[in-house]
């Protein structure tokens, strides 16, 4: 007897807006609020049914420790209702998803709510360990003369922030940041700056062309000025090869070709999916958009984390016997346009496939066609904690418009990871 089946039943987004944009004054827990509330009217869903809510991160705010608890209890899910934040890097949202999947099959909940939710306009800025001392030894002080002394010890380094999102994006490990592990695999795999560019060109015209579609997966965001925020606002409709050709290097300024153009965009949004077993479907009279069929995780060298989705889905070959020629929709995330040429030359490479995935045969094809037919994150933009659920939903929404049958959706994930979901309408 197969083991049951995880089915989303359907999900909600807030627009993705560009970091220091539209939604740059909601905070994270506000952003994912919005969807989870959304979701619950859209789905006309008893919040007293949720058996957890699982929310994916990156960068939680320091004043809402275990965001999804915060979320939840603001979207109106009872308080006996726990909740849990997860952190896989880019692929949190992915992991919302799965950790739902592995709770349900260990007999812990049946229904969940779960996604993923960032602000990254509101990510800080942080103080050195020196200076952090400092302002302790000045809080300390009681007297005149203390506070003085403590005063007086502050130099004007000390007020030179650190960039928490440029620590974020930057890996201890290998000491590369994330463009630059681009910037390897276009050196590596041949990668032009031309063929960047034209694939960053097209992103943003298939998303343009996609605005409809998308807007079934958005809810509007009332902002506190009376705004109503209801599109994505990183999608340029006029965007031109000539214009994406003049800008520089971003991590390499000599010699790259990764630009501000043709990598993911920094952004703010949040997602939110109702996902529960086959069987309490049913019995709640749902009719689900598809079910989660597969998935894995795997790991890589993180100087070149973009390779992940190769693996990954190396691995989901092996585990559900589904190889790429059984897609009918890929959503493969574009952290940057390098790294997922990359990955796409990695994938129909028979040395790549022997040397690296220890198998006689590559991976197969990845066709154009087939591929972020409604446009990626070079146009969308990239919440870090967001974004894989961002892609199920969008893979989900798309198998419905086609009556297709199955979608593989894969990220690469900084450290050295890619994660590969299978996906089937129902």
């Amino acid at each position: 007897m197969n083991p049951e089946r995880l089915v989303v039943v359907d999900g909600v987004r807030t627009p993705f807006c560009k970091a220091g944009t539209d939604l740059a004054a909601l905070g994270a827990d506000e952003l994912g609020r919005i969807a989870v509330s959304a979701l619950l009217t859209r789905t006309d869903m008893d919040p007293a049914l949720i058996e957890e809510v699982i929310f994916g991160c990156v960068a939680q705010p320091a004043e809402s420790a275990n965001i999804a608890r915060v979320i939840a209890l603001r979207a109106g899910v009872p308080q006996s209702v726990p909740a849990v934040t997860v952190h896989r890097n880019c692929a949190s949202g992915c992991e919302a998803i799965t950790q739902a999947q592995e709770k349900m099959l260990a007999g812990r909940g049946k229904i969940f709510v779960v996604g993923g939710t960032e602000s990254m306009s509101n990510i800080p800025l942080l103080f050195t360990s020196s200076a952090a001392k400092k302002f302790g030894q000045l809080a300390r002080a009681k007297s005149v003369m203390q506070r003085a002394k403590a005063i007086a010890a502050f130099r004007p380094a000390d007020f030179k922030p650190r960039i928490g999102l440029m620590l974020g994006l930057t890996d201890p490990v290998c000491n590369l940041n994330m463009g630059e592990t681009a910037e390897v695999l276009a050196r590596e795999f041949d990668v032009s700056r031309a063929v960047q560019d034209a694939f960053a060109l097209q992103s943003h015209l298939r998303a343009a062309a996609a605005r409809d579609k998308l807007a079934e997966e958005i809810c509007p965001v009332f902002r506190s000025d009376g705004k109503v925020v209801t599109r994505d606002n990183g999608i340029r409709e006029g965007q031109s090869f000539d214009a994406l050709a003049k800008l520089k290097p971003q991590f390499d300024r000599r010699n790259g070709s990764v630009t501000a153009g043709n990598a993911s965009q920094i952004t703010d949004g949040a997602v939110a999916l109702l996902v529960m077993s086959e069987s309490r479907a049913a019995e709640l009279g749902y009719k689900p958009l598809g079910a989660l069929t597969g998935y894995a995780y795997a790991g890589c060298d993180p100087a070149r984390m973009g390779l992940g989705p190769v693996y990954a889905i190396a691995r989901t070959e092996t585990q559900t016997g589904l190889t790429l020629a059984d897609a009918d929709i890929i959503e493969i995330n574009e952290a940057f346009a390098a790294q997922v040429l990359a990955v796409i030359k990695c994938a129909a490479s028979e040395e790549f496939a022997h040397d690296q995935l220890h198998r006689l045969a590559p991976l197969g094809e990845i066709p154009a066609a087939k591929l972020n037919v409604n446009g990626g994150s070079i146009a969308l933009g990239h919440p870090v904690g967001a974004t894989g659920a961002r892609l199920v939903l969008t893979a989900l929404k798309e198998l419905k418009r086609r009556n297709a049958r199955r979608a593989l959706v894969s990220l690469c994930i900084g450290g050295g990871q890619g994660a590969a979901l299978w996906l089937e309408r129902m």
